[in-house]
């Protein structure tokens, strides 16, 4: 009689067990091959690199007609001279309108006494930038100017000609003179200011502050003609006082302004003036570019970059004349100092195409990357208008999406935060589309620039990690189905999703958006025959399957899910039968490209069978067992080796299903004359899948029996001195469930089957607790009913057993490896759960069964 303990070990249970439930570890890595239902792995598409740089690529949907064009010539005449300045947004506060008795004819006008200022803060009189400040004080000082001087003829004594405007008086000093009003004006006629630069670079403002002088109130105005202002009353009132405190902040900003107009009329002439002159005279190339370099940092000094300086068209007009030489250097250094002069509309658009046009060549990278253009551009869709410059941003990312493609401008991009700008653009047209509810042409053609330079970015571990601090991946699902009819931005994006989604954190954040398995049934229905674009999203499912429990479970769920699969899988394979056909006749795609597709939703079908639910749902599924065993029927592993050995571990994951309604238990027999001919093929990885399946089948009688009937059972005691754990895993499992029956006991001792479990166990079984633990219940089923362990075993093999056994059970010298703590603990977990009940029971069964004493000899008669 067999012990209560016998009796369970005798009760056989599945043989593949899954894996135990615990964090995920590297010890996880060994362990994976030995899951009954594993996960498959396969590479990513593989996306060739574009030949040219251009907007769109050779695959683009577009047409040539309904795209902006990649090619173009770009002149002065392209530019608007006058580039318009920033209109003022601020508003203005009402004026307080308090209507007033006219006063009487006959009343006498009193004197009314000017209401005292404050005198007027100096540092507001100084408000000028220190580099400009400094000039403005040399000049005052009569110290010497820069060597670059004007001729004589030309210069003008601009410090002697500073006006000053007598406030409360009719006098005006112009210079050195002081004139009434009606003299200055008849001084200003007869002698005009002249410019202090022929070409228009200069502006005097001499007749602008005049005006300025001219216009003043009438009650300030009219002390010096001695004339009194007419008010109702004799002193001012409140509102009076509040005006004149106004008026005397306005004389100080006059003064302010006047000062710092001084400033920018001594810089202009002293340092930009000479640069000018020599980009107009100067004919060799390199010698202007270094003018361009000088020209951008005084610009720079003097506080004269952005759209607000007054001379700004005339220094643009003077640049935009420079295109026309031609030269790739001089242009970047034009597109530089254009930018950072904040043009605007056109003039955005033309230095935008500009820099474009130069990026299209791979040679003028490292002109780029040494004027930082990158920069500057990373400024255009950071701080401009969306949707006022919307074609003027696609030849920027066109330009950032050709630089992106160079891993040297990587790092740069990353740290000038072109993850978040890219993104940010994004996320301003969902938000538009949204508003508007339809989605603008020349949005697309943004995107897929956009998109493809976020493409290039990802192999970058640190814009990876960027983009899920701002939750990209849901706003990159919002555009696919946003633009779900622009084919070249859903597959950009799932370009992008088939790199992300093979990193686990990416993938998390992925699967965690429940709309994803919607939106990504809706592109396999609607571009079902797009090979590039279905292949990657039939990857990207697979996998959100890999690792994810709960994803297998959300997308079953998802309507129709299963027959898209299917439908997709139908469409691939009759373009396979007839690819070799087609391709001849230059009409199909290429074989490998449609196989390609097979292999990934094979692939997601395997993973999708690991969920309990969903993989039995699939085994009752007759449309799915029947594709899979039509691949089998009509691929060798020799033709395509992943698509066969993906169909077969499919197989074998449905197989672990023991349910009465499973279609692979119907099919049994039929899948086991399938395996036998990537049995007896020369490919190990097939080989072990095929056995794998065997493991799972061989569980039933009638499989035991064909199994023994076509002499399988011979192959795998051969597969057990194979020197792979794995394949002698597969192999002993098999063995495990013949030898239930005990008539096929004595198959183990064909072919030496005894010897060679008693070699694995040796081999193996301090580094591999689970194959030790197959070993010793097959040999524990093959023992039942003995009598005597060496008439069963053998002598030599029971002496074995009985040395390695007691050693394996001690605890000390069994987890005695030179292991790190994880695997360890994996060990540890196995040998103490699995291997030590049956090994121990094992050893009391060939104990209590053997003698230590030597027979007799037989005496002579």
């Amino acid at each position: 009689m067999l012990s209560s303990n016998d009796k369970k070990l005798e009760k056989l249970d599945l043989f593949y067990q899954p894996s135990v439930a615990k964090p995920k570890t590297s010890a996880e890595i060994i362990s994976e091959a030995r899951n009954a239902l594993r996960t498959i792995r396969t590479q990513r598409p593989f996306t060739p690199r574009e030949d040219q740089r251009k907007l769109f690529g050779p695959a683009s949907s577009r047409t040539p007609e309904n795209r902006p064009p990649s090619s173009f010539s770009l002149h002065a005449s392209s530019f608007e001279p006058s580039d318009p300045r920033p209109i003022s947004r601020a508003r203005l506060s009402p004026l307080e309108l308090k209507p007033k008795a006219p006063a009487s004819p006959t009343t006498k006008k009193d004197l009314c006494l000017p209401f005292p200022k404050p005198p007027v803060d100096p540092v507001k009189i100084r408000r000028v930038s220190s580099a400009r400040a400094r000039f403005f004080r040399a000049a005052a000082q009569g110290a010497h100017l820069p060597d670059r001087m004007l001729p004589p003829t030309e210069r003008k004594k601009t410090v002697e000609s500073i006006e000053r405007v007598m406030m409360g008086t009719s006098m005006v000093k112009i210079n050195g003179t002081h004139l009434t009003e009606s003299n200055a004006i008849g001084c200003l006629k007869s002698h005009p200011p002249q410019l202090t630069y022929d070409g228009g670079f200069s502006e005097i403002k001499e007749q602008e502050m005049f005006k300025e002088a001219t216009s003043l109130p009438s009650y300030l105005r009219s002390r010096g003609s001695g004339k009194r202002n007419s008010r109702a009353s004799s002193c001012p009132n409140s509102s009076d006082l509040s005006r004149l405190e106004t008026k005397a902040v306005s004389k100080d900003n006059l003064q302010d302004e006047n000062t710092e107009t001084e400033v920018d009329d001594i810089f202009w002439n002293t340092k930009i003036v000479p640069i000018l002159h020599e980009l107009e005279k100067e004919e060799n190339i390199e010698m202007v570019c270094a003018a361009c370099t000088q020209l951008h940092h005084a610009l720079e000094e003097g506080n004269m970059l952005g759209n607000k300086f007054k001379r700004r068209n005339i220094l643009l007009k003077t640049l935009y004349k420079l295109v026309d030489v031609g030269s790739d250097p001089l242009s970047l250094k034009l597109a530089k100092i254009i930018l950072a002069l904040k043009v605007s509309r056109k003039n955005l658009l033309n230095v935008c195409k500009l820099i474009f046009k130069i990026s299209r060549s791979e040679k003028n990278d490292s002109l780029i990357q040494n004027d930082s253009i990158l920069e500057s551009l990373l400024e255009v869709l950071r701080s401009e208008d969306l949707q006022t410059n919307t074609e003027a941003f696609l030849y920027c990312t066109g330009a950032i999406k050709f630089l992106s493609g160079n891993p040297r401008f990587l790092n740069e991009m990353i740290s000038k935060d072109a993850v978040e700008i890219l993104m940010n653009l994004i996320k301003q047209i969902n938000e538009n589309t949204k508003k508007c509810g339809t989605c603008f042409p020349n949005s697309g053609h943004l995107l897929v620039q956009v998109t493809a330079t976020l493409r290039n970015l990802v192999d970058s571990p640190l814009a990876r990690r960027k983009l899920l601090s701002v939750s990209a991946l849901p706003q990159l699902c919002i555009v696919m189905g946003q633009y779900l009819d622009d084919a070249d931005v859903c597959t950009n994006i799932a370009r992008m999703f088939s790199k992300l989604t093979s990193y686990h954190d990416c993938c998390v954040a992925l699967a965690s958006y429940s709309r994803c398995y919607a939106l990504f049934l809706n592109l396999i229905n609607k571009y079902q025959k797009k090979q590039d674009l279905v292949v990657r999203i039939v990857f990207i499912l697979g996998n959100l399957t890999a690792k994810n429990n709960q994803a297998r479970e959300q997308f079953f769920k998802e309507k129709g899910s299963i027959p898209t699969l299917l439908a997709l899988f139908r469409t691939f394979y009759k373009l396979d039968l007839h690819s070799e056909r087609r391709q001849g006749e230059g009409r199909e795609q290429p074989k490998a490209q449609v196989e390609d597709v097979l292999i990934k939703l094979t692939r997601v079908l395997a993973n999708l069978a690991i969920h309990p639910g969903v993989g039995q749902a699939m085994a009752a599924s007759p449309h799915v067992v029947g594709l899979l065993l039509t691949m089998l029927e009509h691929k060798s592993v020799d033709d395509c080796e992943e698509l066969v050995i993906n169909t077969t571990a499919t197989i074998n994951n449905l197989s672990y299903y023991q349910v009465k309604n499973s279609i692979i238990q119907d099919k049994r027999l039929y899948i086991a004359e399938l395996l036998l001919k990537l049995l007896v093929s020369n490919n190990m990885d097939g080989i072990l899948e095929a056995v794998r399946v065997f493991g799972n089948l061989s569980q039933d009688r009638d499989i035991c029996d064909f199994i023994v009937q076509k002499n399988i059972h011979k192959f795998m005691i051969a597969l057990l001195d194979a020197k792979h754990q794995d394949i002698c895993f597969s192999a002993c499992g098999v063995l495990l469930n013949l030898t239930v029956d005990q008539d096929k006991h004595v198959i183990l001792k064909e072919e030496g089957g005894i010897k060679k479990l008693v070699d694995c166990l040796k081999d193996f079984g301090p580094t591999d607790w689970q194959l030790a633990c197959l070993v010793c219940k097959t040999l524990w089923n093959f023992s039942e009913n003995i009598t005597n362990a060496s008439s069963c075993f053998g002598d030599e093999d029971t002496n074995t057993l009985l040395v390695l056994l007691p050693s394996f059970l001690d605890e000390e010298l069994a987890l005695d490896g030179t292991f790190d703590q994880d695997l360890k603990n994996y060990h540890k977990l196995h040998w103490e759960t699995e291997f030590k009940p049956v090994a121990q029971q094992l050893l009391n069964r060939i104990q209590s069964r053997h003698t230590f004493l030597e027979p007799l000899p037989i005496p002579a008669f």
